[in-house]
């Protein structure tokens, strides 16, 4: 022995001195073996190449060493043959071989990449597997730098890394491993696509914990991460078909689809469909009149309308190298419209995995693109309903200016129950009614349209407002009890729970007497102090239809020549961003903002309500209000005796000649005799008389007196039908109008050339009225002890026959 290193002395615990100049045989003897093998070295036909040996030596302490024995031939001075013996204990050989194999196999047959990057992030060495995929010759890769070995590599994940050099850089920093990193991109000698990468790295050290350098552990996920992909964009798509807008749902859908599953999407839905109709086919099976809904592309160029088509029609089996694919959006046995996706190399085409995905994708879209035509069809549906029931034309009272505007809502609710109208009564006055109808859709506007013509045949009585709103009520109540209940059916009425304001407007003495039903007050201008001129009016409200238990109180306003006063719903006023009160401040300050035109005014205030929310319907009429001058009203109390009529009839006949309307003198003076004579027969004083000039000429009968009247509601409401009967102390106030129409107009001062016969009865007719006589313009009931009103007199008829029965006139 010539030489002992510690670690031989370690392992058989004998010291250098005491082994020096010994004989190995004796020094490394195999005490379970017959012979020492070592007594061969040197000799003839002795192995001159490295062998392994297997022996158990025993140590000065008498304890027993399981030793493999690696031995190595080596020269020395003057050609003497001398031997290196790597002695180690049995089991750490064990794992040391097995270390060896391992990493043998994994270098050589595992389809792993393994890289070695230096500290200066520069490749040193790769294992066959990285060499082969990139198509690499040797020595051309050695020293280059990660970015110039992979020009076109992305990393998908995780989201924090955006270069590789990045990762390198922190594992030789901190000396943690960085596992899992995603990276994306092409391998030339492998396939022309892009393929994903599983990457892990891990710094390599001496035993002083010097860094030498990163391993880059490789393995291709593509298969894996498209599958997960896939996976995801199903789990995504919940996220389609949010809105009722097939808009939305088609930018939703491309959204999804791009990049993740194609480079560029475009999306056609049929006309029809947008109209909310069935979508025709043609014959082929592919949709007929399609519009471009969304198109999104991430590189050009993007899918071409000529290639929209293409791969619809029936369900062709994928081909090997197939980029364009295009779905229906398919619902049961109908075609809405078409999905095509375009790949850009260097992705790899679609597989019947993807085809899948897409069809999947675009049956889920059909559904929410039918669910918004099925809307589109019931809103408008709805909104006609509405439209139609809502007045086209309203007519124009010479007492009044006014502007209107109704918005629905352009939410998923859609069409709701507001309405407004402006209906003429006797006496030039003017009825203004506005509304609101809990709930949206069709049953609203049909419910809508019931509360108009109600609101109408009742203000055609010629009713005050709390008396309206009190048969407006008791109808709704009736209504909602004769409802048919079917099975799971509460047979709740929508006019259950409407509110409803109605005002009466008198441009002879500009008052206005309103009444609400659980309705907003209106806002009236010039009843303000200081710069605010405009202010909601202090009116009760009452509880709102159909509710009942409590009375409604009807208030009379004054109001200066050309005031404002505007009626409006909640709509108006109420949006999520802001409550009720701000919403009235900020329509009493546009009304003092906007002086000028009623147009301009009702404009500025549904500019500020679009500005809140979109979840109600809103409705307004602004009404400006004028007084008749002074010179057009006259107005006479006449005394209680037959004697007054001729009297009375000269004076309506000076004042009509005063006002230039000498041509309707007579039938004036007839309309008036009856008027008058009838009032001091069957009324009491005091009795008056008021003609007014307008863009029609009216008169007003103002008597009291006695007979069935239909009463006003007593103090303990009923529901079911009302009796009639006298009033306490047998006295009512009866508002009698007639209206004289000018030469060839009908009752709205309309031309009625070419319209054929006149209203009222024909000249030399006998009007038999075979009940209680009442008004056709004023619709007020008569009796004996009331005040008598002759039917309409057309102008121009020469004569006009009147019965009296015993009873009734």
């Amino acid at each position: 022995m010539t030489g002992w290193s510690p670690g031989a002395r370690n392992l058989y615990g004998a010291d250098t001195r005491d082994v020096l100049g010994r004989s190995a045989s004796e020094v490394l003897r195999d005490v379970r073996a017959r012979r020492d093998t070592l007594q061969g070295f040197g000799a003839v036909g002795a192995p001159e190449d490295a062998r392994t040996e297997r022996r158990t030596v025993r140590r000065p302490d008498g304890a027993l060493v399981e030793t493999a024995l690696r031995i190595f031939p080596v020269e020395q001075d003057r050609g003497r043959p001398a031997w290196v013996v790597m002695a180690a204990a049995s089991d750490r050989y064990q794992e040391w071989v097995t270390d060896q194999s391992m990493l043998s196999g994994l270098f050589t047959q595992a389809p792993v990449g393994l890289s070695i990057y230096g500290p200066d992030a520069h490749l040193n060495w790769a294992n066959d597997v990285v060499q082969q995929v990139m198509g690499w010759r040797a020595g051309e890769w050695e020293g280059q730098a990660n970015s110039v070995l992979y020009p076109h590599g992305t990393i998908l994940s995780p989201p924090r890394y955006h270069e590789t050099e990045e990762v390198l850089e922190e594992v030789l920093r901190t000396g943690e491993a960085v596992l899992d990193v995603h990276w994306r991109g092409p391998t030339p000698a492998v396939c022309a696509y892009h393929r994903v990468y599983s990457c892990s790295y891990f710094r390599l050290q001496d035993d002083a914990g010097h860094p030498l350098g990163v391993c880059e552990a490789s393995v291709d996920v593509t298969d894996r991460y498209e599958a997960q992909t896939r996976l995801a964009l199903l789990s995504r798509a919940s996220g389609i078909g949010t809105t009722l807008d097939v808009w939305q749902t088609a930018e939703e859908l491309a959204g999804l689809m791009v990049p993740d599953l194609a480079d560029s999407v475009r999306i056609e839905v049929a006309e029809s469909v947008l109209a909310g109709e069935e979508a025709p086919s043609s014959v082929s099976g592919a949709p007929t009149g399609l519009r471009l809904m969304a198109e999104r592309t991430r590189s050009a160029p993007s899918v071409a309308q000529s290639d929209a088509l293409l791969g619809v029609i029936g369900s062709r089996p994928m081909t090997a190298d197939q980029r364009l694919l295009a779905v229906p959006l398919l619902l049961g046995g109908t075609t809405l419209g078409t999905v095509t996706l375009l790949r850009q190399p260097p992705r790899a085409p679609f597989t019947e995995e993807d085809r899948a995905l897409a069809e999947e994708l675009a049956s889920r879209t059909a559904v929410c693109v039918d669910n918004a035509r099925r809307y589109v069809r019931e809103h408008a549906t709805a909104l006609k309903l509405q439209r139609d029931l809502l007045p086209r034309e309203l007519p124009q009272p010479s007492g009044i200016e006014f502007a209107h505007r109704y918005i629905p809502t352009t939410g998923p609710l859609g069409v709701g129950g507001d309405w407004y109208d402006v209906i003429p009564l006797s006496g030039a006055r003017v009825g203004l009614v506005v509304g609101d109808v809990v709930g949206h859709g069709v049953d609203a506007a049909a419910t809508m349209g019931r509360l108009r013509t109600s609101v109408r045949a009742l203000a055609a009585l010629d009713l005050p407002p709390d008396e309206l709103l009190t048969r407006l009520d008791d109808l709704v109540g009736q209504a909602r009890v004769g409802i048919h209940r079917t099975p799971g059916d509460e047979g709740t009425d929508r006019a259950l729970g409407a509110t409803c304001l109605y005002a009466v407007y008198d441009p002879t003495s500009r008052t206005c007497a309103m009444a609400s039903a659980g309705h907003l007050p209106p806002v009236a201008t010039g009843r303000g102090t200081g710069t605010r001129q405009a202010e909601p009016l202090d009116l009760p409200t009452g509880p709102p239809l159909g509710i009942g238990g409590l009375p409604f109180e009807s208030v009379e306003f004054e109001f200066a020549e050309g005031a404002v006063l505007a009626l409006f719903t909640d709509g108006i006023v109420k949006a999520r961003s802001r409550d009720v009160d701000e919403g009235v401040k900020d329509l009493c300050g546009a009304l003092d903002a906007s002086a000028g035109s009623l147009q301009k005014a009702c404009d500025e205030v549904i500019s500020l309500s679009a500005q809140g929310s979109a979840d109600d319907d809103a409705a307004l009429l602004l009404v400006r209000v004028h007084a008749f001058p002074v010179d057009s009203v006259a107005s006479w109390h006449v005394a209680s005796d037959p004697a007054q009529v001729a009297g009375v009839r000269a004076l309506v006949r000076e004042k009509l000649e005063d006002w230039g309307l000498d041509e309707a003198a007579f039938v004036s003076e007839l309309v008036v005799s009856e008027l008058v004579t009838n009032a001091i027969r069957y009324g009491r004083p005091p009795v008056s008389l008021r003609p007014a000039s307008g863009r029609r000429p009216h008169t007003d009968m103002r008597g009291f007196g006695r007979g069935p009247h239909l009463s006003a509601s007593p103090p303990r409401r009923r529901r079911g039908r009302r009796r009639a009967g006298p009033l306490p102390g047998g006295a009512a106030d009866h508002h009698v109008g007639h209206a004289l129409r000018p030469p060839g107009q009908d009752d709205l001062g309309r031309d009625r050339a070419g319209a054929g016969s006149t209203t009222g009865p024909a000249p030399g007719a006998v009007s038999s009225i075979p009940g209680p006589a009442r008004s056709p313009q004023s619709h007020t009931w008569c009796s004996p002890d009331a005040c008598s009103v002759s039917p309409t007199i057309p102008l121009g008829a020469p004569a006009v026959g009147i019965v009296q029965r015993k009873d009734y006139v």
